[in-house]
């Protein structure tokens, strides 16, 4: 096991890059003592802890003609654009089990980052396991504004991770690791724009009883590039290395197109393998 963290940004399906770099890991018995985990990151990072090679691509994309697993039938009807009840209860316990006795062999240390809504800071959430109330952390991780309901973890309320630390290399630093790998699902340039303003004024009325929620919306683009920056010169330093899409994907945050999902996935696996040579010298494997 690499004494290092890893750290998992989110993007909803454009995570399929991540899924790809995992499975790649994986082949290469490559597993770090600690992981951080955002949104679709920290759901990948449960198949990998797990050693289940190709779950976390099979979950992403086996359902989505389910007509209540994801879209507006369940959005409507219970809050969620994903239905929760499938995707962390049916899923993982019947239609794709999910290998609880290997996740718990794992010796290192687990985080799924969320935000709490009441004072707008991210949490960090140690998932020992993934067993019962523990799969509250990850929907909680996971839970985007507008399209998911709140999750409630130890009496506090919390949104996705996203926004308020979308990439925690500097909580993974904070925590002793000099030496860190990144994936990201953002392609190499991305820029965040400003979030529209009627998208905007939706939030603010949504989470009129939580401020907070639409401060680090409005705000969003201007952290996560600082964000960016931060984390290209903690490369230079050689405190990280960074694994991310070399070019634009097809792939939409919410995609059911099989091809573009596939794509992006076999891009994140040879952008993975490109890098091997890389990453065995960085970690002195």
């Amino acid at each position: 096991m690499i004494n290092g963290g890893l750290v998992l940004e989110g993007g909803g399906m454009k995570g399929l890059f991540t899924a790809g770099v995992l499975d790649f890991l994986m082949d290469k018995k490559i597993m770090f003592s600690s992981v951080y985990g955002v949104s679709a990151g920290a759901c990948h990072m449960t198949s990998y802890i797990s050693g289940q090679r190709g779950r976390a691509y099979d979950i992403s994309v086996d359902y989505l003609d389910t007509r209540w697993y994801c879209g507006l039938p369940s959005l409507i009807t219970t809050g969620n654009l994903f239905n929760t009840g499938i995707a962390y209860g049916l899923v993982p316990d019947t239609l794709n089990p999910f290998d609880h006795e290997a996740y718990e062999k794992y010796e290192g240390n687990a985080y799924a980052v969320a935000t709490d809504v009441e004072t707008g800071k991210p949490a960090y959430l140690h998932l020992k396991n993934c067993r019962g109330r523990n799969m509250d952390k990850l929907r909680a991780s996971a839970s985007l504004p507008l399209v998911a309901n709140m999750v409630k973890v130890g009496g506090k309320k919390y949104l996705d991770g996203g926004l308020s630390d979308a990439i925690p290399l500097e909580r993974s630093i904070m925590s002793g690791n000099e030496k860190n790998l990144v994936v990201l699902t953002k392609e190499v340039g991305y820029i965040r724009k400003p979030i529209p303003a009627y998208e905007l004024a939706t939030l603010k009325l949504r989470y009129a009883a939580y401020p907070q929620v639409w401060k680090l919306m409005k705000d969003r683009d201007i952290r996560y590039n600082d964000q960016m920056k931060y984390i290209e010169r903690m490369e230079k330093e050689g405190k990280a290395l960074i694994i991310r899409p070399q070019e634009k994907s097809e792939t939409k945050r919410i995609d059911k197109n099989p091809e573009h999902l596939k794509a992006l996935y076999n891009d994140g696996y040879s952008e993975a393998e490109k890098n091997y040579e890389k990453i065995a010298a960085y970690f002195g494997l």
